[in-house]
């Protein structure tokens, strides 16, 4: 009796470690339903019956990004909160627009690995591994290269060719989630203590007041 309730235990922890990404759907389609009175982790269904094209298609991919703001990037979404029709699919995408010099600055998606292609330009990519290595993996991509970032890791781009850059990005969550690194840990409402931050990065808290003051 032991024995079974040990094997049934270790299935149980085995397929709770198995569902790494969005659920997989049981129907053709959900296409989500944002006035639905359901809360569900996702969206609740449209009627089929009331489904059109239009749920599953997004127009204006194919316009660049506006890149003038401190970063030099643009990201333009494609998730299901811009095509209801991928609620519950586990997939979405976005363009990325790099002005010269431009960054994608560091940050991480909670809920979703990311493959990264570039479509014009060239790019120097890279993340950091967890604790206690933090070590860097980066590359510089060409026109037509890929490269993948892990579910939850700091990742950035940087844009290193002598022109405007862009990639497109497809993302293993229908809402990946974006963390921004520099925006969650001197932006965040109410402000963390400078003091905090000052112990964390190591510098003094008039250091860490002056950077606050600029998210």
């Amino acid at each position: 009796m032991a024995t079974k309730l040990l094997l049934l235990g270790f299935l149980a922890l085995t397929c709770s470690l198995a569902s790494a990404s969005d659920s997989s759907p049981l129907q053709d389609f959900c296409v989500a339903d944002p006035n639905g009175p359901v809360k569900v982790n996702g969206f609740a269904c449209k009627n089929a019956m009331a489904v059109q094209a239009s749920d599953f298609s997004f127009g204006g991919l194919h316009i660049t990004g506006n890149t003038s703001n401190p970063v030099g990037s643009k990201v333009t979404p494609v998730t299901v909160a811009q095509v209801a029709g991928l609620n519950t699919l586990g997939i979405s995408l976005a363009r990325i627009d790099y002005a010269p010099k431009g960054i994608n600055p560091p940050h991480t998606h909670p809920r979703a690995s990311e493959i990264l292609t570039v479509v014009d330009g060239s790019l120097e990519v890279g993340f950091v591994t967890s604790n206690p290595d933090n070590r860097l993996i980066a590359k510089v991509l060409q026109k037509g290269d890929v490269f993948v970032f892990p579910v939850g890791l700091i990742h950035f781009q940087r844009n290193v060719g002598k022109g405007s850059a862009i990639a497109i990005a497809a993302l293993s969550s229908q809402n990946p989630g974006v963390i921004t690194i520099a925006n969650a840990v001197f932006g965040s409402k109410p402000d963390i203590s400078t003091d905090i931050l000052g112990k964390a990065f190591q510098v003094d808290n008039s250091v860490i007041a002056k950077l606050q003051a600029k998210f």
